[in-house]
């Protein structure tokens, strides 16, 4: 027994003692030659004091950026306006689960891009025509593209909501609100957003409202009081929402409402 324990005490100090050497070599190698041993991260200078990254830096870069494009849709763009006014749609007439939540976010997206189409198409022709054809820099391809971005959110928000956040931040006056940074010009337009999708969602609801008030007195009158009400009027409400051609007043009143 003692000496089977003898025996493990002896591996685990040489596995210490191998695994200290061995940080003592790598901490005693410099950084060019660490970097030599991974010949695939590398960086270039290139022309007009900028650096090119080799293929395997740029996947990476690319992947990471990629997480945050799901943040730049919701914030900088009209899918938080519509997708909330789907999914209260969706409550107003009661179905919780028709349609799915995948069908609302594919069409909020879709409806997101044709609205932004405008914005799209500029953001290609100022920013990244001129960047993949190394016309400038990407620090100017980014102040480009945020013109017509911001132009687009200025126009949707109120200027209250704008004032609040230029306070808040304490930003110096500015002569136009396009000079404004986007950290103050973002959280803006997302309050600003998130108050019409509401004030569009009230003016939905009144009439599927009305329809439960109605069948719920009719039931009451009757004398049906264990009866619910929602399975009642949840017919009447899609019958209403289909002969109205719903769906298409509710697209072209969210379209509208960017204009």
């Amino acid at each position: 027994m003692r000496i089977e324990l003898f025996r493990r005490e002896s591996s685990s100090r040489w596995l210490v003692a191998a695994i200290g050497g061995a940080l003592c070599l790598c901490a005693a190698l410099p950084l060019d030659a660490l970097a030599q041993g991974i010949p695939a991260l590398t960086t270039t200078p290139a022309s007009g004091g900028g650096t090119t990254y080799s293929l395997p830096v740029q996947t990476l870069l690319m992947m990471t950026a990629l997480t945050f494009i799901p943040a730049v849709v919701l914030m900088m763009s009209g899918f938080t306006r519509i997708v909330i006014v789907m999914s209260m749609l969706r409550h107003a007439m009661g179905v919780q689960t028709s349609p799915p939540n995948q069908i609302i976010v594919g069409l909020s997206l879709f409806l997101t891009f044709f609205v932004m189409s405008p914005v799209i198409d500029k953001v290609y022709q100022d920013a990244w025509i001129p960047l993949s054809t190394n016309q400038i820099q990407f620090d100017e391809a980014v102040n480009r593209a945020s013109v017509p971005v911001k132009a687009f959110m200025l126009k949707q928000m109120r200027d209250s909501d704008l004032t609040m956040f230029a306070k808040l931040a304490k930003v110096p006056k500015v002569d136009k609100a396009s000079d404004l940074p986007m950290r103050v010009i973002v959280p803006a337009f997302v309050t600003s957003e998130l108050k019409t999708a509401f004030q569009i969602s009230f003016i939905i609801f009144l009439p599927f409202l009305v329809i439960d008030m109605v069948v719920a007195s009719v039931l009451m009158s009757m004398g049906m009081m264990m009866m619910s009400p929602v399975i009642v009027s949840l017919p009447f409400k899609i019958m209403l929402f289909v002969l109205v051609d719903g769906w298409n007043l509710v697209i072209a009143s969210l379209i509208r409402s960017f204009a």
